[in-house]
């Protein structure tokens, strides 16, 4: 997709409020074009087979088909990127989180007494733009493959270095983060994870990671310690900072200016890590669209730290990583089955 083109988007909802409320304020904006509106998933069908959308925005609770299972069919007869747009409930986080596995490019809250539609629309704006550029095919491929990875045998990691890791990812990263934690061994050095995604998503992404690795993870709290075996997921709103206090890290979290339309930023938390850590940390970027995280990360090998950049094929886009390869940030380009064996490398 040209981004100087017209975006056609079809949206998916039950709601007759909801579907109206998106077309009108999408409408406003000239690159967008809203080719229909359909109350379920056979609605769907059938305007995607006439109007060839570019992008679909996509409820999960509808009558007659529910949309996971909507998705799966989509991502295996007609891959089409998709932006969840959903409610924001426990049950609903975590079904939307599931359909990200099942291939969906990002997901977003819809408007609601939290969440205006003043704060929605925006942002849901650049997801679309975002969107019409992904390799949707790659991300369904990656949800679906397991990737071998073979870990250095390494038994332990000196405690008096306080060591650091620290990865930022975007589109795509949910998927990527699902296989690199799970091959952590338990005594990794403390990590910190600066993961694009909307308030209310974060703590039910770091629980579900929590549950399927051998590391401890969990969404970060203010002044959480960075500690050996725990990983801290940065929350959805909120920008997150490495701090050194005497001889232990810890985090702080603040609410400054999105930067790079981001918040929480990988951009901040690798100066932070520049800062702090110096050539005790490791630093990762992984898939995502634009440039959130490269200068951050050329600026933590500056500072003596060792740096990862995700290569472009194992990549849903490379925007990221591929700014901080084009900029000299990245000392290693590696596909994602060889980012974890070389940074407990370098960690040793």
């Amino acid at each position: 997709m040209i981004l100087n083109s017209k975006i056609k988007v079809l949206i998916v909802d039950d709601s007759a409020l909801v579907r109206q409320t998106l077309k009108k304020e999408l409408e406003k904006n000239p690159i967008i074009d809203i080719t229909g509106a359909a109350p379920d998933a056979y609605f769907a069908r059938d305007m995607i087979a006439k109007n060839k959308p570019d992008v679909i925005l996509l409820d999960i609770e509808m009558p007659r088909m529910d949309g996971i299972t909507f998705l799966r069919k989509l991502m295996q007869s007609y891959p089409i990127p998709t932006i969840i747009v959903s409610s924001l409930t426990r049950q609903n986080t975590e079904l939307a989180l599931e359909a990200m596995r099942c291939g969906a490019v990002d997901v977003i809250s819809k408007p609601s007494e939290a969440y205006s539609v003043d704060e929605v629309i925006p942002m849901l704006i650049e997801k679309i733009k975002m969107a019409s550029l992904v390799n949707v095919q790659k991300i369904h491929k990656q949800a679906t493959q397991t990737i071998p990875v073979v870990l250095p045998k390494i038994t332990s990691f000196v405690a008096t270095t306080n060591r650091i890791l620290v990865i930022g990812s975007s589109t795509g990263g949910t998927v990527a983060l699902e296989k690199l934690l799970p091959t952590l061994p338990k005594n990794i050095p403390g990590m910190l994870i600066v993961q694009h995604i909307p308030p209310g998503f974060s703590k039910t992404f770091a629980d579900r990671l929590n549950t399927i690795s051998d590391v401890r993870v969990k969404e970060a709290e203010n002044g959480d310690s960075v500690v050996i075996g725990q990983v801290l997921i940065a929350p959805g709103n909120r920008h997150m900072y490495l701090k050194r206090d005497g001889a232990r890290y810890e985090v702080r979290l603040g609410d400054e200016e999105p930067l790079f339309h981001q918040r929480p930023s990988v951009e901040l938390l690798f100066n932070s890590v520049a800062e702090q850590a110096g050539k005790s940390a490791v630093g990762i970027l992984l898939t995502g669209m634009g440039v959130d995280g490269a200068q951050g990360l050329l600026n933590m090998r500056n500072a003596g730290a060792r740096t990862i950049a995700q290569d472009e094929a194992s990549s849903v886009v490379w925007g990221m990583p591929g700014k901080a390869v084009e900029l000299g940030a990245a000392e290693f380009v590696l596909p994602l089955n060889e980012i974890v064996p070389k940074a407990l490398e370098l960690l040793k």
